[in-house]
């Protein structure tokens, strides 16, 4: 027998998430407190704490939520696009929140600074993504490009199409990086191969690759580092 779904009006106003978030601060809010404030209203059928909780249950946790596309949460029962698209904003600017401050430092001295701009665009995506920082000769970022979106254990990358890239924008060196959706960063063999093949053909083109990194959740590993390249 389902447990009653009971409307908003219906819980104490102490009890409620916004005034809880008012009294005691975004910290002290669960997950479904959080989702509720951004989709801000229910359905006729349930309360809108209902609904963030049964959506936090159907998607299984706050890592899987974040990747899902506007089209993946419509399909949840309850989710309009407008509610999709609050959602997907408030996600995003959660985001660049995090990364403000990091941007701002643009010439990249080490393979913590390059992940300090990655990590948190990188960490909770659920397929492989390879990035590339391309740098003029004072290692300032003078771009960057996302160039393969792989299937979740792999990704293909064609020195051709990095190279091209780096290339166009007049780039001196470049600095890759990718995700483990795992969250593990340990490279792969597959990893270390790619970037031996990346590291020779930039040699060829006059292009020096200066490190390659593996993001995981919140941890990262250099191939420079480790001896890998």
């Amino acid at each position: 027998m389902e447990a009653p779904q009971y409307l908003l009006r219906d819980v104490p106003l102490e009890e409620r998430p916004r005034e809880r978030m008012m009294n005691y601060g975004a910290e002290a809010l669960s997950h479904a407190e959080l989702l509720a404030i951004l989709l801000r209203t229910g359905t006729k059928d349930e309360s809108v704490m209902h609904l963030a909780n049964r959506i936090m249950r159907q998607v299984g946790s706050i890592r899987q939520l974040v990747d899902l596309s506007i089209e993946e949460l419509t399909e949840i029962k309850g989710i309009g696009t407008a509610k999709a698209i609050q959602i997907k904003a408030g996600i995003e600017l959660g985001r660049r929140i995090t990364r403000t401050g990091k941007e701002e430092v643009k010439a990249i001295r080490s393979p913590r600074d390059a992940a300090d701009l990655l990590i948190e665009q990188l960490r909770y995506l659920q397929k492989e993504h390879f990035v590339c920082l391309f740098l003029n000769t004072k290692n300032h970022i003078i771009s960057q490009e996302t160039l393969s979106m792989g299937s979740l254990n792999a990704s293909i990358v064609h020195p051709r199409e990095v190279f091209r890239a780096a290339i166009k924008c007049s780039s001196a060196s470049v600095i890759f990086a990718h995700n483990h959706p795992s969250g593990d960063p340990t490279p792969s063999p597959e990893d270390v191969a790619l970037t031996k093949r990346l590291v020779d053909a930039g040699k060829i083109i006059g292009i020096e690759v200066l490190d390659h990194l593996v993001i995981g959740d919140m941890k990262f590993v250099s191939l420079k580092e480790q001896g890998l390249m």
